[in-house]
């Protein structure tokens, strides 16, 4: 199947870079977000990644102006937009539960925002024409979003972002009420679209295999503030610290004492287990956090850095198998 991109140079290369600048948020005495800095370049694809009351949707909540700042400043190049009402600064949002007009059509939805602009009709029609083909949903533009599928009414969401032409695309979790098979299918078309249209986008999300497949570079947060921002395979391959590690697939972590240590090299053993390892962040204890990912264990004897376990659980995962001891 071809896809033709209808609207790349409407959209590709509004600004070079949009810069946050110690923003923070704070709601009464609770700080949601803590001195924030993070630079996007014009054509990114950042993800925000973290679990419930990190501070991802509270940052993209301040981009978007839907919350005000209680500290800091955004910049879109040499403009400062945080003052902006959200209606002023250019900017497409997807939300996680779509937030269709039940009442009007998916052309009428897909419409909306041009015609809130004052957008003249015979051109709102054509560009909305334009978005439905994008996301594929020229055939559905006479249908209540009640009588469309979950992924059918997220494609709607997307066209009404994308059709206004943004500076930037906001999305908020928006494939977490979709099953399996459908928010694989819809991650491939969020991708496809950023690339085609030349798309800037944020995307907040807790899960790290979305963060991983769909960003150029991923933003782990927690308690507001963040722990690491890089490339998917620096964030992955070498987390910064266990939390970081816990959270990018690391599930075994192993306290151990430590035997010796020198320049990067670590030794950590207790009685019957002794591990050698690599340091990822500097420690002074008496102990250290060995990571292992699942997919690092071989099963087989008289091997280097064996482990000895008793399998308590085993689950049946269809390729692998999920072991607990």
């Amino acid at each position: 199947m071809t896809h033709q991109s209808v609207l790349p140079g409407k959209i590709r290369g509004g600004f070079r870079a949009l810069r946050m600048d110690g923003v923070s948020r704070r709601f009464g005495s609770t700080t949601a977000l803590d001195r924030l800095d993070l630079t996007i370049e014009g054509g990114e694809f950042i993800a925000l990644l973290g679990p419930s009351g990190c501070g991802k949707s509270t940052a993209l909540n301040c981009l978007a102006g839907l919350l005000p700042l209680t500290g800091g400043s955004i910049w879109l190049d040499d403009e400062r937009i945080d003052p902006l009402p959200p209606e002023k600064r250019g900017f497409g949002m997807v939300f996680q539960n779509y937030a269709l007009f039940p009442h009007l059509p998916v052309r009428g939805n897909v419409g909306f925002g041009l015609a809130v602009r004052g957008i003249p009709k015979p051109e709102m029609a054509r560009r909305v024409d334009e978005a439905l083909a994008l996301v594929e949903l020229s055939d559905q533009a006479d249908k209540l979003p009640g009588r469309l599928s979950g992924g059918q009414q997220q494609r709607v969401a997307i066209a009404r972002a994308i059709v206004i032409r943004p500076r930037l695309v906001l999305m908020d979790e928006p494939l977490s009420n979709l099953d399996a098979k459908l928010r694989l299918q819809m991650r491939t078309e969020i991708r496809r679209l950023h690339q085609s249209l030349g798309l800037t986008t944020v995307y907040v999300t807790h899960d790290q295999e979305e963060a991983l497949a769909l960003a150029d570079r991923v933003v782990v947060l927690r308690h507001g503030l963040v722990e690491q921002i890089g490339s998917p395979e620096q964030v992955y391959t070498y987390p910064v610290n266990t939390y970081v590690a816990g959270f990018m697939g690391y599930r075994n972590l192993l306290e151990l004492p430590v035997i010796a240590h020198e320049g990067g090299r670590v030794i950590l053993a207790e009685p019957g287990l002794r591990l050698i390892g690599v340091a990822q962040e500097p420690f002074g204890g008496p102990t250290a956090v060995a990571a292992i990912r699942p997919d690092d264990f071989r099963v087989g004897a008289g091997q280097a850095n064996a482990i000895r376990v008793t399998v308590e659980v085993a689950e049946f995962h269809g390729r692998e198998m999920a072991v607990e001891g």
